[in-house]
């Protein structure tokens, strides 16, 4: 069953995904080489606070950040360290969300740390086109099978893998 949101409900979902989007800029030029990812989770948080909203994930079933970050070949919902630093070459994964008066928005993006391998930029730029195609399936009368069959269909042909 779909519950329709009021006018309310729906500026504080999309407060809220501004919010991200902030933090998504920010990330896009402050993340750097030698920081370590609990660098980049304190600071995130501390965003996220200055918004007026709160961490998503930080308490959920006892995850201890802010933010999962993996780095190269970690899959997702890497937690950030002090003893993890950023080294050049490596491609990042974000994944956030954060709370506005108990509506939620969530992101996740992969950050290149300066130029990378062509096999890399290759599989980022494969993913990109990938979900350009899911976001062209969702329309009505698609299933979501249809999406994510644009998706594994165009990652495989470019000798790629989905993780399931």
């Amino acid at each position: 069953m779909i519950v329709l949101k009021s006018a309310r409900e729906i500026a504080l979902m999309r407060r809220a995904g501004h919010i991200l989007a902030g933090v998504m800029d920010r990330l896009r030029t402050f993340v750097k080489p030698g920081m370590t990812t609990l660098d980049i989770d304190e600071d995130v948080e501390a965003y996220i606070h200055r918004e007026g909203a709160a961490s998503a994930f930080k308490g959920y079933r006892g995850f201890p950040a802010t933010v999962c970050i993996s780095i190269n070949e970690e899959v997702v919902h890497g937690i950030p360290s002090a003893r993890r630093k950023i080294r050049a070459g490596d491609i990042v994964g974000l994944d956030l969300g954060c709370i506005v008066e108990g509506y939620y928005a969530d992101c996740a993006f992969t950050l290149p740390i300066g130029p990378v391998p062509a096999k890399v930029q290759e599989l980022l730029d494969v993913t990109r086109e990938s979900l350009d195609r899911a976001i062209q399936e969702c329309r009505p009368d698609r299933r979501l099978s249809d999406v994510s069959h644009a998706v594994q269909t165009h990652v495989e042909a470019h000798g790629f893998a989905v993780v399931r």
